[in-house]
């Protein structure tokens, strides 16, 4: 099988099952998630199930063994690192940094994200807060709630952004809501679907359903 597209299915069943919090993905969202047919997504799953890399029942969708986790989180770790890399070496923005890393998490030896990951200090989060795996394919911790759930008056620290849709990581630049920040929220109307936060100099308007892709850390 070709490698590249045996590590992009097996890293886009990671990140569904992670999203949902199960540990199956459905054909239909994988084929959603890669833009191809279902009747290909069955004819793949079929092929990782008798290399050992999924476990896969018609009608249900894949499940990963050991072996396709470890090398989904691998792809996840070069992917990560090539990020973190592209915005802190290359001062690239983190709106246009997926794209890149997308095709060099294909091309770059493990040798290579070594010294990456040494130079960079041995990060654990990538610019969007996604943690970085370790080289042995174990995951680090990645905590944070949605900051949909939290009430006016809160005060917390960005950990992580789930939606890293372009549109939306600029509109969080400029409101200066980025990993790692400190902010409040002024309002949460939930009849209304709508919170308002306060960002340094900055107030920002959010729907719920867009807060809820933040995850954050409560502060005193």
């Amino acid at each position: 099988m070709e490698s590249v597209k045996v590590e992009d299915y097996l890293k886009a069943i990671y990140q569904i099952c992670a999203a949902v919090g199960t540990d199956t993905a459905a054909t239909g969202e994988v084929a959603e998630r890669l833009q191809v047919t279902p009747g290909s997504v069955t004819t793949m799953l079929q092929r990782l199930a008798e290399s050992g890399l999924v476990k896969y029942q018609s009608h249900r969708g894949a499940k990963l063994t050991e072996a396709g986790q470890k090398v989904a989180l691998n792809v996840l770790r070069r992917h990560r690192l090539v990020e973190l890399f592209l915005t802190k070496t290359l001062g690239m923005s983190w709106d246009e940094i997926h794209a890149e890393a997308e095709n060099l998490e294909h091309a770059v030896s493990e040798r290579l994200i070594d010294r990456i990951d040494q130079h960079l200090g041995y990060p654990d989060r990538d610019p969007h807060g996604d943690p970085i795996p370790n080289g042995d394919g174990s995951l680090r911790s990645a905590p944070g709630e949605p900051l949909a759930d939290c009430a006016a008056g809160t005060n917390f620290v960005l950990e992580r952004v789930l939606d890293q849709t372009p549109e939306f990581l600029r509109y969080l630049r400029d409101g200066s809501l980025i990993p790692g920040c400190t902010a409040s929220v002024i309002q949460n109307l939930p009849s209304a679907g709508i919170m308002t936060l306060q960002a340094g100099d900055h107030q920002v308007s959010l729907s719920r359903d867009a807060a809820s892709k933040l995850l954050v850390k409560i502060v005193d």
